[in-house]
């Protein structure tokens, strides 16, 4: 099925009743979640993620990829508005999106943003429909060794690109991958890590821990936001969002550079959509011929980091529905949804699947047109909605919380592994800790030992087996290159000298033996089970089995 006929079907799909009711529902609640400071999209997700239990895979993951994508509209209407950054990628836009409303150009900043976020929505659509066919065909000639170095590539980069220390980023992973072990073994049958507690032998709950680390947590963190919101900018009419023909040509760069550089971010797992907007915004300044003006409400400050954000939005969705690599901790919950309905993400999703991959793609184009609908005349509405006491959002939301979670398997248990999260989770914010790369290790992990344990079994314990095939070795070197390349810059940092041949050197070896020791320490224990269970041998004492020739000759 190539674009254009899967396009053609997806449409079949996306059109139909019950999918076009959940793909509203999704941007409208992404739009409203993108407007409360406090509720992201992560809490948001989480919340309902229960709900889709009852639903059928295709409307389940269309309202969930719908809140992904509507949130992003609305947060950037509270930024440029309100100077009130509700969402991270949103933040950057604040400084020149909030001087333009203080200027009497907040009108047309928001018509900006609109015409930047549809054309880099549609950029990243069209990309996501012709590239990851392609992508999936070409992983169909992954083996085990190729996914196994293929997951650790996305767990390092998740890892070490996500906001925040690098070192703080790696551990958080280690810790999601080793809340992954946590269950029965499916190759041995033998429980690891339950402390003798049957709840844990099916593993520890993804609803669970997301609704733990992402509901409550953040919740907990905001729950002393009293301060008052400002609304006098916020009167704004259709015919102000309307730019003039010089802003408007003031804005078409921006916006096509922002649009390459969210759709290159994209690309990278564990950038996201804020790392693309404040790299847009400093590209922009860059190439500027007045970088001083940045600040005082120029429109390229807002047209290409709003551009960026939204084309890379769409585009993590390749790696995603492609390989079953999430770009960031949302798509994570995504694959999870995909996992909980019986589905396995990877290459064959689009094969097996296609109502669902091409579905998704049409519904984005339906999406998006809807919460432009939804966005122009409906601005003072969202705005309305902060005015919400958080004292009443907050119980109403942890209510939530708990129904959803107990409706998951009926269990009281499950319902106090959240809260427990929840406390954990608030406790790591309070310490800096970003715990978005604790749910990319808890789904990543599982398949990566699954992978690791199956090419040790295929070329008998044989480590050397993920060096010896071209497309692994090429993933492990791109591994290297990204841990040395986090280490030089902590050491430019540090000490501005420029580094020697000798210097390169020995951040590659270093960089390898990383790499290296991170797997063994992660994984030694699945190496184990995988070269034990070759290498048993029966017991001395058991008696061997008499055959019919030795029975007759008896005889």
């Amino acid at each position: 099925m190539n674009g254009f006929e899967g396009i053609y079907h997806g449409f079949s799909i996306a059109l139909e009743p019950q999918n076009l009711m959940w793909c509203f529902v999704g941007v409208t609640i992404g739009n409203l979640v993108g407007v409360l400071p406090g509720m992201g999209v992560l809490s948001a997700v989480s919340i309902l993620l229960p709900l889709t239990f009852g639903m059928k895979e295709v409307p389940a993951i269309l309202m969930l990829a719908g809140i992904f994508y509507g949130s992003q509209y609305g947060g950037a209407i509270c930024s440029i508005l309100l100077n009130l950054p509700c969402h991270p990628p949103h933040a950057v836009t604040c400084l020149d999106g909030y001087p333009m409303t203080k200027q009497g150009k907040g009108g047309v900043a928001l018509g900006i943003t609109m015409m930047g976020a549809a054309f880099g929505a549609a950029f990243g659509i069209v990309q996501m429909m012709f590239f990851a066919p392609y992508i999936a065909k070409v992983a169909f000639q992954f083996g085990a060794p190729e996914i196994c170095s293929l997951m650790l590539l996305g767990l390092l980069a998740g890892s070490t690109l996500a906001k925040g220390s690098p070192l703080k980023g790696v551990a958080m992973t280690i810790l999601g991958l080793l809340l992954g072990l946590v269950g029965t073994d499916i190759n041995t049958g033998v429980e690891r890590f339950t402390f003798g507690m049957i709840d844990l032998s099916d593993g520890v709950a993804l609803v669970g821990l997301a609704l733990g680390i992402f509901g409550i947590a953040e919740f907990l963190k905001s729950v002393n936001n009293t301060a008052p919101v400002n609304t006098a900018y916020t009167n704004v009419r259709m015919r102000d969002m309307r730019p003039s023909k010089a802003e408007m040509k003031e804005a078409v760069f921006p916006i096509l550079r922002g649009t390459l550089i969210g759709s290159l971010c994209s690309c990278i797992p564990g950038t996201g959509p804020t790392i693309a907007s404040f790299v847009a915004y400093a590209a922009e300044k860059k190439i500027s011929k007045t970088p001083e003006k940045f600040g005082h409400g120029m429109i390229a400050g807002v047209a290409a980091p709003e551009t960026s954000t939204h084309s890379s939005v769409q585009g993590d969705f390749i790696p995603t529905m492609s390989l079953g690599i999430p770009g960031d901790a949302v798509m994570a919950l995504l694959l999870g949804a995909l996992i909980i309905h019986g589905i396995t993400p990877g290459p064959r999703l689009i094969v097996e699947h296609p109502d669902i991959f091409w579905g998704l793609i049409a519904s984005f184009w339906i999406g998006n047109l809807m919460l432009i609908v939804l966005n122009v005349p409906m601005i003072g509405v969202w705005v309305k909605m902060l005015m919400v006491p958080y004292k009443f959002l907050f119980p109403s939301a942890l209510f939530f919380i708990c129904i959803g979670v107990y409706a998951d398997k009926n269990s009281i248990y499950d319902v106090g592994v959240t809260l427990f999260f929840g406390i954990f989770g608030y406790l790591l914010l309070m310490l800096k800790f970003e715990p978005a790369p604790i749910l990319l290790g808890f789904v990543l992990g599982p398949r990566f030992e699954e992978n690791f344990r199956r090419a040790l079994i295929i070329s008998r314990g044989d480590m050397n087996t993920f060096v010896d095939r071209w497309i692994s070795a090429t993933f492990l070197s791109l591994c290297v290159v990204l841990v040395c390349g986090q280490m030089y810059v902590r050491i430019k940092d540090k000490a501005p000298v420029p580094a020697t041949i000798f210097g390169l050197a020995a951040l590659a070896l270093v960089g390898y033996l990383n790499i290296y020791v991170f797997g063994l320490i992660v994984f030694g224990i699945a190496a184990k089970f995988a070269i034990g269970s070759m290498t048993k041998k029966p017991a001395a004492s058991a008696k061997p089995a008499e055959t019919p020739t030795a029975r007759i000759a008896g005889e």
